[in-house]
């Protein structure tokens, strides 16, 4: 260290700032050259979320598409009215249990049995995935909260939330996030800048819309083009939400197109915190993922330090829905198709095919280690943030950015 320190001090005792720059680009080659090795070595061994830098992600699915050939037909669905038209208020779509199990026509429509079998899954946390890792717990004097996060091996991360409303009915609350006329009225979800209702079907209440979401500067703005449905069992609904294919809607380089996107909810009665043992609180469980076409190391990162503050604008957005409905403002349309709902008994679920997983055992607090071959790519970004940090003299703050952000990459659990 000490010699370093009098290589350093001989540089800066040039008489000339050309000399001296050039003394420091000479001290700092060889760990240019450390970077760029480490870099040859990184994309060599190129990680599963570097396709998605160069866009072979979004060539391989196309390619599946092309190979599958064309979608199969989908049913002929009602055009989309007015919503002064519409009157769907307390309707249901009743469906045997013989539907349950599997139909044609079912089959055919963009959100089926087979997703409401998904999602009962996940709540049951009989879907016989990873364990869910807890990232975060707050609690509000109006609502708590909670997150677990798990990786899959050949998927972006999954992500499982519960919030618990005080005073909040299932019912106002499962209006409230199909409403997406409200989303951005309220400004609630302020990512959400444009949507759109592209299919619907009356019968079912199953939708399909697009979305156009707000991203960061650096990032251009994603697309969505979604299916929706929602199952009751009694005070129990299942919202799905996942997106669907339709060539038949133009890509654009600008929004961009997410092709794989899955946000789906639990909404129960729940007892209230008061301790009366009323039922007058209410339990969202959130189920989601999606590929956003950002290295998935990175989008963990960014969903970890943004979170809370997100999931904060979600409670006082639902509070100004409740005073507008005890108001008697109209139901948008969009909240006007939440209750078309499939009716169905969550007990005579047939579990005979479920896949073996251990049950609320699946969580788990703290990561497990991992082999040392594995944290090869963090000890090349470290080095990588040596190199620039060494590189350029551009003052202490820079530097701890550059360092701050290879801690961050490199700590526990990133």
């Amino acid at each position: 260290m000490a010699a370093l320190v009098d290589v350093l001090l001989g540089i800066f005792r040039q008489h000339t700032l050309g000399g001296a720059a050039l003394e420091l680009a000479i001290l700092a080659a060889p760990l240019w050259v450390a970077a760029l090795i480490g870099l040859l070595i990184g994309w060599a061994w190129r990680p599963r979320w570097a396709a998605a830098l160069v866009g072979d992600h979004g060539q391989q699915q196309e390619a599946a598409a092309e190979a599958l050939g064309p979608p199969a037909p989908q049913p002929m669905l009602a055009p989309i009215t007015a919503p002064a038209e519409v009157s769907f208020r307390d309707t249901a779509a009743v469906v045997p249990r013989a539907d349950v199990v599997a139909s044609p026509e079912e089959e055919r429509l963009a959100v089926n049995t087979g997703d409401l079998m998904h999602i009962w899954r996940l709540v049951e946390e009989k879907d016989g995935g990873p364990s869910w890792i807890h990232m975060m717990e707050r609690t509000l004097p109006t609502f708590r909260y909670q997150a677990w996060r798990r990786d899959q091996s050949n998927g972006p991360p999954q992500y499982r939330s519960s919030t618990i409303f005080e005073d909040a009915s299932p019912e106002v609350v499962r209006d409230f996030f199909w409403d997406d006329e409200f989303r951005i009225k309220n400004t609630w979800d302020d990512m959400l800048l444009q949507h759109e209702t592209l299919e619907e079907d009356t019968k079912t209440g199953t939708l399909v819309v697009r979305w156009v979401r707000k991203f960061p500067f650096f990032c251009s703005d994603r697309e969505y083009i979604i299916g929706r449905r929602i199952w009751a069992s009694g005070k129990t609904f299942y919202c799905v939400t996942k997106s669907v294919p339709r060539p038949a809607v133009p890509r654009h380089s600008k929004p961009r197109r997410v092709d794989l996107y899955y946000s789906s909810w639990c909404i129960r009665p729940v007892e209230s915190r008061k301790g009366d043992g009323s039922m007058t609180a209410c339990e969202v469980l959130l189920f989601h993922h999606e590929d956003m076409g950002i290295p998935w190391e990175i989008a963990k990162l960014g969903v970890r330090q943004g979170m809370w503050g997100c999931v904060k604008r979600i409670e006082p957005g639902l509070r100004a829905y409740q005073i507008a409905r005890t108001a008697g403002e109209p139901l948008s349309m969009c909240a006007a198709m939440a209750h078309v709902t499939t009716m169905f008994n969550a007990d005579e679920l047939d579990t005979e095919d479920n896949v073996e997983a251990s049950p609320s055992s699946n969580n788990i607090e703290v990561e497990q280690p991992k082999h040392w071959t594995c944290n090869i790519s963090k000890v090349l970004m470290i080095g990588g943030a040596i190199a620039l940090a060494c590189s350029f003299d551009h003052g202490l703050l820079t530097k701890a950015v550059i360092f701050g952000t290879a801690r961050r990459f490199a700590g526990p659990g990133r």
